[in-house]
């Protein structure tokens, strides 16, 4: 790998890292939106897995005090099913479909009935999106705009939010990490110096924006991390059509 390239997607991984660092949120997203333009979708898919590890565990580091471990157990708990499920399945998506699954999912949570609207104090709910975000996690990489969905929908303040949601992240990250790399046929092989700068730079974004998140009201984050699910979430569900759509309407020669 180019060292233009590695240098190019650590300025991505930091500008990601920081909001990420910010709402717990987003970044992740619009990172692996880079890397599936880049790679493979099993590279993709490690290295992601990788940095938003990082970024993750530094994180949680840093908020640890805020976290809210009964709702982190329900969601492994979740985890672990989605996960012995798919080990079985080794399934591997097309991009398109990676990207419309992506999308789709925070709107779909909006469609639920208020009985049963996202409420992360409650353990058989946590093993619920557990499971459904460790399958959104093998699909298409992230699981944010779903996971963000269901952490919005309870009463946690914003650090609580950000704390308990970087260690569910970790876990599933590590997940996701152990299947493309070693559980599907098609393994991701990831370049080490690659890995290495993506974990640096994750750190960097994150403790970048620790200052920012503590000067923020719950009220303005709640707010500025709904337009940013809505907004992120809707450019996938349009860039995974277009895609699909491509093959069918555009003849060869003229892609």
């Amino acid at each position: 790998m180019s060292a233009a390239l590695i240098l190019l997607l650590s300025v991505c991984v930091v500008g990601t890292s920081f909001l990420s660092g910010i709402f717990g949120m987003a970044g992740g997203m619009i990172l692996i939106g880079i890397l599936l333009a880049l790679f493979p979708v099993p590279e993709a898919m490690a290295l992601h897995a990788i940095t938003q590890m990082a970024s993750n565990g530094w994180r949680a580091l840093l908020w640890v005090r805020y976290v809210a471990w009964p709702a982190v157990a329900a969601y492994v708990l979740g985890c672990a099913l989605a996960l012995l499920a798919w080990s079985w399945a080794r399934y591997v998506p097309s991009k398109p479909i990676a990207l419309l699954l992506l999308g789709a999912a925070p709107f779909l949570v909006r469609l639920l009935p208020r009985e049963v609207k996202p409420n992360p104090a409650s353990v058989p709910q946590g093993v619920v999106y557990g499971s459904i975000c460790m399958t959104l996690l093998l699909l298409t990489g992230v699981a944010g705009p779903l996971l963000d969905t269901y952490f919005l929908g309870g009463k946690l303040d914003r650090r609580q939010i950000v704390a308990t949601k970087s260690m569910c992240q970790i876990v599933g990250h590590a997940v996701k990490l152990l299947y493309f790399s070693s559980l599907i046929d098609q393994s991701a092989a990831i370049d080490p110096s690659m890995a290495l700068a993506a974990v640096a730079a994750s750190m960097v974004g994150t403790s970048l924006a620790r200052r920012v998140l503590e000067r923020m009201t719950d009220a303005a984050y709640r707010t500025w991390a709904q337009r940013l699910i809505t907004s992120i979430a809707g450019y996938y569900v349009v860039y995974g059509a277009y895609l699909l759509a491509v093959p069918l309407f555009v003849p060869p020669l003229l892609r």
